[in-house]
């Protein structure tokens, strides 16, 4: 009897072993447009941010950032999912006030201005399904270039006058963004 069901615990303790094996996950390797997180203060010990962003970060590899990111056209800003921009306090964006909440971040690219747009809609790929009467705030920024080039879209940013500017290079292209509080 006890020879039975040690036999029938075994049995059942291999059948186990072999189901779990049979439904073991598989990881896919790493994404080519890295997801990133980007934050104001970028100090982690900090806790109280004023403003963040979490995106993709698409490479160039050969390729211009006018055909990545081609202009008069919305941009998710980054790679695979839209950006999403967090505010944790109100801010203005240009002449629009801006509640603390997540939104999705786009820009259309320029030669002479890019421009910035906070819309409502979240968890959206891409810009396949961005609506115009979502947007929240919009501004235009000029572009500036740069002598260093950024392999990597970048997203950083820095302490301005009564807020904070988020700063966006890829290749040689360079825009700031101003927030205000």
């Amino acid at each position: 009897m006890k020879l039975t069901r040690l036999f029938t615990a075994m049995a059942f303790s291999f059948m186990m072993l072999l189901s779990f094996n049979a439904n073991a996950q598989e990881f896919k390797g790493l994404d080519k447009s890295p997801m990133d997180v980007a934050a104001f203060p970028s100090d982690y010990k900090d806790a109280n941010k004023l403003i963040k962003i979490v995106y993709s970060r698409p490479q160039l590899n050969g390729r211009s950032v006018e055909k990545l990111a081609p202009n008069g056209k919305v941009w998710r800003t980054g790679a695979n999912e839209a950006a999403e921009l967090t505010l944790y306090v109100d801010m203005m964006l240009g002449k629009t006030k801006v509640k603390a909440g997540t939104y999705t971040f786009y820009v259309i690219p320029g030669e002479k201005e890019w421009t910035a747009i906070i819309n409502s809609d979240l968890n959206v790929w891409g810009s396949y399904f961005y609506k115009p009467e979502n947007d929240v705030a919009r501004i235009n920024v000029p572009v500036k270039s740069d002598e260093d080039s950024l392999e990597a879209f970048s997203i950083t940013f820095e302490k301005a006058d009564n807020g904070v500017h988020m700063f966006l290079g890829w290749g040689n292209t360079r825009i700031a963004v101003p927030f205000v509080k």
